[in-house]
């Protein structure tokens, strides 16, 4: 059974579950004004709220694509990502470098995660 989750403007879905996985559209930073480091950290605190909110949390997500616009801004992301994330619970992931993301916009994620099952 497919589960679709807080439409976003008429224009997709924030989360789509299938089978126990959770699929998260695009989130962006909600201040664009900030650096990489400012936003990475807002998304990657959006994501993680996000998922507690669908019973998960950071150590369920399974893959993570990264878009950003400048990737000589890789560093400051990486700082983010490992105050977010437990060395033994990286997910995989891509970043991938892209000419536009809209006004202000440094990064754009996606995620895949595991809904944990009841014991």
């Amino acid at each position: 059974m497919i589960k679709r989750i807080s439409p976003y403007a008429g224009l997709l879905h924030e989360v789509v579950e299938h089978g126990g996985v959770l699929y998260i559209g695009g989130i962006v930073a909600e201040d664009t004004s900030v650096d990489m480091s400012g936003q990475a950290n807002d998304v990657l605190g959006q994501l993680s709220q996000l998922l507690k909110t669908l019973g998960a949390d950071l150590t369920s997500v399974l893959q993570v694509t990264i878009f950003v616009t400048n990737l000589s801004e890789k560093t400051a992301f990486n700082a983010a990502w490992k105050a977010h994330f437990a060395e033994a619970h990286l997910p995989a992931r891509a970043i991938v470098g892209v000419a536009d993301l809209g006004p202000g916009v440094k990064l754009e994620m996606t995620a895949i995660a595991a809904r944990p099952t009841s014991a």
